[in-house]
């Protein structure tokens, strides 16, 4: 089957010259050959083999796929498998799968060209958690079928709650009692046990069965009972439980340390109660949630398991119980000026739970001792509180004292700062009255002290202490002209007057440019100066230039400093909008009246978009009635149009805002559907936010292409609904999902489940038997109806087809073909024609288009009466 053409040359072939063979291979039969080519080259015999091979194709595929651990979030994953031929020709594959877990294979069946390869998709649906080791058989041309296994771990994605130094997983936080105002932290670290990244936020469900919010857990039946219709209900627990962080994102595998704080508040009551034994028992859920995953408004329509883990918070607030003896109006004995009037009061610590440290602030006239200090609990301490006063009256003071404790810093919470977090208040009473004394005379022997009456005979004792330096009184001479001197008497100068009984202090130093006068004669006196301590003219110069400079030194730095101001000033003003002009210099502000005001319309109240406060299930349900209360908003806007909606769509939100903004439920399950059938779900949008939000539907999948609209706008705190239409043609399983945008940046998904039946009827029974009825004409005592129901969502159109053999039907049957609407039935009627040798037996078949077929029996039950 190999042809040789050649020519071969009769002279030597020289040196640069060829000569040219062609070889042609003309196969007969689907084998291959093999032969050779004998070549003759002077001596040398050169052998060329000849090779003839049928075209073929060689597939082949890879026998393990590892999609590795996935988190359980209703998603698709998706993995490829390659397909190769290294043959010369194309060849056929075919998949097969009957497992169990649902796996989207596309294509099932195909052609792979030479010399290429094809990529299979293999989608895992990620609803359940649990381990993959699925077998798809793959049937290749001319190798036969090929196992290819899948494998993969589903893991659900887990919070924990850690203990920071035992590590353990933890399901209570006890804080113990605490006096109200005072507060205590306890650190906890949140760990994303799962291998992908997750949002989160804290929820406190102040709303749950077994809560306890200022309840006195000690106390009687009768006492709980009667506290509960005293308690307001409307208290906001995000006061008393603080949890910084509240929202956060946790890398796979990662802790997050977490602080947590219980500052109990003491309730208002409607009623009057007696403080001092008032307890608030408080016991409350902190749950931390997936964010976008969770039940609410949304719980009764998502099938899906929430992604959460409670913590249990428990704790007491306790009033402060400090009492005084002999009270707290405490009275002291009347008291001179100058005497000290003492009480001993005992202070008592009532609390058989807590201790109280205690300070007292400075008051006037009253001293206390010691000032601060503890006292344990059910314990006492007796305190010295002296009564001096400094002026003549009657004192009614106030003593405040503080309680100090452990206060959290709101905008730190990791730091307890110690201060007072509560007063209490002791009346202190008090008089000091005037003390009489008697003054006596005594004639003076002559001698002229410092100090004298205007005669100098009679001297005051016992008035005071004598004081360290002489008395020097001094007047301006120009405002005295007692006894002055006739030549002295117009002196205009500023000269001092000295008094007679100075001369002790004339020896003093002075300075060298006073004058001095007497007082009587205005004579210039004399006024020595110490050499000794006086400064002299060199020194006298010296300190002024001395002045001189400091005082130019200081005059310097303002000036340089009002230079800077003013240079900055300029700049300021020195550019193309602002010349430097004042604003409204020297206009008069116009009149107004509340008239020229027009009238505006009331704004609705909104929401604050974010706060640092933390959610509450009561906060989630009062955001979501009004948006839910509120009618469906049905007017479609696909993009944002005003520029309200454009700043809002560009929001950036938060975890705790995107926890507010419910889309679901996460899985919309159209249970079991018909092929060719139409069916609608809701897609439900409801916004619990102040703001606009812009919600983009990204679908792939053919059988949800009907689904319209893709884009929608939705306003503030205002619920909406998307219809999702699922379309299919093929019978079976379908597991799906497709994804959705807020704001262009938000990414979230929606699970997509429907059961896909065939079309198919059924018969209220497969064997029909024609009797005789009593009383009836011939000819229609043989009849008997069958049901043909549908319990498809989808009409279907049936034929009936009668089963003969060798021997022609008696039976009959009408209608002969006809329509079965969705979830109805529709009544045949089955007669019998009898004859003579006709048989009594026969068969239909009830073909439904693209549907299934179902088989008839009937049979004639003859009486034959003697």
């Amino acid at each position: 089957q190999f042809k040789l053409i050649v020519e071969n040359p009769e002279k030597p072939i020289a040196s640069g010259l060829q000569v040219k063979a062609v070889v042609e291979y003309a196969p007969k039969r689907a084998e291959d050959l093999q032969d050779k080519l004998t070549l003759l080259v002077d001596d040398d015999i050169v052998h060329i083999p000849l090779l003839g091979l049928i075209p073929y194709c060689d597939l082949d595929t890879e026998s393990e796929v590892d999609f590795g651990e996935m988190i359980a979030n209703d998603k698709l994953v998706t993995k490829e498998i390659s397909i190769a031929n290294r043959g010369t020709i194309s060849g056929v594959f075919r998949i097969s799968y009957d497992g169990v877990v649902l796996l989207n294979i596309k294509p099932a069946r195909g052609v792979v060209k030479p010399k290429s390869v094809r990529k299979i998709k293999v989608d895992i649906c990620t609803d359940v958690p649990g381990v993959i080791k699925e077998m798809i058989k793959v049937e290749l041309e001319s190798r036969g079928c090929t196992e290819v296994w899948i494998k993969g771990v589903v893991v659900a994605q887990v919070l924990k709650v850690l203990g920071v130094s035992c590590g353990k997983e933890l399901k209570c936080i006890n804080f113990g009692p605490l006096y109200f105002g005072t507060s205590k932290t306890e650190k906890i670290h949140l760990y994303n046990e799962s291998p992908e990244c997750m949002d989160w936020v804290a929820v406190l469900e102040d709303s749950a069965i077994g809560g306890e919010m200022g309840t006195d857990l000690q106390g009687s039946t009768d006492a709980v009972l009667h506290d509960l219709s005293l308690k307001n209900k409307d208290v906001d627990v995000s006061t008393l439980i603080l949890c910084v962080p509240n929202q956060g994102t946790l890398q796979p595998y990662e802790k997050s340390l977490i602080t947590l704080c219980f500052s109990p508040e003491k309730f208002e009551r409607d009623l009057e109660v007696n403080d001092a034994s008032l307890i608030q028992d408080y016991v409350l859920f902190l749950r931390f949630e997936t964010v976008g995953k969770r039940g609410g408004c949304l719980q009764n329509l998502s099938g899906s398991h929430s992604r959460h883990v409670d913590l249990a918070l428990m704790g007491s607030g306790f009033p402060v119980k400090l009492t005084f003896k002999p009270g707290t109006v405490i009275n002291f004995k009347d008291c001179c000026l100058g005497e000290q009037a003492q009480v001993v009061c005992t202070m008592k610590n009532e609390s058989e739970f807590l201790p109280v440290t205690f300070s007292f602030r400075k008051t006037a006239h009253f001293n206390i001792s010691p000032e601060r200090g503890k006292l344990r609990k059910n314990s006492e301490k007796e305190v010295m509180i002296s009564f001096s006063p400094r002026q003549i009256g009657t004192f009614e003071m106030k003593q405040i004292i503080d309680i100090i404790g452990t206060v959290v810093d709101k905008n730190n919470v990791d730091v307890l700062k110690t201060k007072s977090f509560h007063e209490i208040y002791v009346t202190l009473v008090g008089a000091c009255k005037s003390k009489r004394k008697s003054i006596v005379f005594t004639i003076n022997p002559g001698l002229t002290p410092l100090i004298s009456n205007a005669t100098g005979q009679f001297v005051v004792r016992g008035t005071g202490q004598l004081s360290d330096t002489a008395p020097v009184a001094i007047l301006k001479s120009a405002q005295t002209q007692l006894h002055a001197h006739r030549k002295n008497r117009n002196c205009e100068d500023d000269a001092l007057i000295a008094f007679p009984n100075d001369r002790a202090a004339s020896l003093r130093p002075s300075e060298w440019n006073k004058k001095y006068r007497t007082i009587f004669t205005k004579t210039e006196r004399y006024n020595y100066v110490d050499p000794e301590f006086a400064y002299t003219d060199s020194e006298r110069l010296l300190r002024e230039e001395n002045k001189k400079h400091y005082i130019n030194f200081i005059s310097s730095l303002r000036q340089r400093r009002l230079e800077k101001e003013a240079a900055r000033q300029f700049y300021i003003c020195n550019n193309p909008v602002s010349i430097g002009i004042i604003p409204a210099e020297g206009l008069k502000s116009p009149n107004i009246s509340v008239a020229d005001f027009p009238m505006e319309k009331p704004q609705p109240k909104m929401l604050p978009l974010d706060d640092n406060g933390m959610l509450t299930s009561r906060k989630l349900a009062a955001i979501v009635s009004k948006s839910t209360n509120k009618g469906v908003w049905s007017w479609l806007s696909p993009m944002p149009s005003s520029a309200q909606e454009k700043e809002d769509c560009s929001l950036t939100l938060t975890h705790k805002q995107l926890h507010q903004v419910f889309i679901g439920p996460s899985t919309i399950d159209f249970g079991d559907v018909c092929v060719y059938s139409t069916t609608t779900k809701e897609l439900h949008i409801i916004n619990n936010l102040s703001v606009h939000i812009w919600i983009q539907i990204e679908i792939e999948v053919v059988e949800l292409r009907e689904t319209s609209p893709l884009s929608q706008v939705v306003p503030p705190l205002t619920k909406t609904h998307i219809p999702l239409v699922f379309e299919t043609t093929t019978v079976g399983m379908f597991k799906s999902s497709f994804s959705y945008k807020i704001n262009n940046k938000h990414a979230g998904n929606v699970l997509v489940v429907a059961h896909a039946m065939p079309i198919e009827l059924q018969l209220s029974t497969k064997e029909l038997v024609l009797s005789p009825i009593p009383g009836c004409l011939a000819g229609t005592e043989f009849r008997r109806t069958v049901r043909v129901c549908n319990l498809r969502n989808h009409p279907a159109s049936f034929t009936w087809r009668p089963v003969t053999g060798d021997r022609k039907s008696a039976f009959t049957i009408k209608p002969t073909r006809g329509f079965v609407e969705a979830y109805s039935d529709m009544e045949c009627e089955v007669v019998w024609h009898p004859g003579f040798n006709t048989p009594e037996t026969g068969q239909f078949t009830l073909c439904v288009r693209k549907g299934n077929s179902v088989n008839l029996k009937c049979s004639a039950k003859v009486t034959i009466h003697a």
